[in-house]
């Protein structure tokens, strides 16, 4: 049994399968999840687990190369913005409908139990040598 990091199993799996330039959504409880990705879907209440939470959790495990957010985050949720930008010195931002369809090529989806606008985010594993 494991004793640190993250100790759910399907999302501890999931990511050990995950290579260089696989793509990661972590997004609140109002995205919409796209056909395909594998899900994790750690929602529990509003709120619980937070996108601050899970992203944190996960930024402890992966190497990440690249980062992208909606654009609407920075005036609809300042916190989640100021979250993303804390964590990545180059934050990509686009529109949401963007966001949304880029998030059709992630090989996993993490859903948190987030339930303020726009949190979320498209990781994009890098490799650790």
């Amino acid at each position: 049994m494991k004793k640190a990091g993250i100790l759910n199993r399907h999302l501890s799996g999931a990511l050990a399968e995950l290579g260089h330039g696989d793509r990661v959504l972590v997004c609140d409880a109002g995205m919409p999840v796209p056909d395909g990705p594998r899900v994790v879907d750690l929602a529990f209440r509003a709120g619980v687990p937070s996108f601050a939470e899970v992203l944190d959790g996960l930024l402890a495990e992966l190497v990440v190369e690249g980062a992208t957010a909606a654009s609407e985050v920075r005036g609809a949720n300042p916190e989640a913005a100021a979250l993303l930008d804390g964590r990545f010195a180059e934050l990509e931002l686009v529109p949401h409908a963007a966001l949304k369809e880029r998030s059709a090529s992630a090989r996993l989806v993490v859903r948190t139990g987030e339930a303020r606008p726009y949190a979320n985010v498209l990781l994009t594993c890098g490799v650790f040598f």
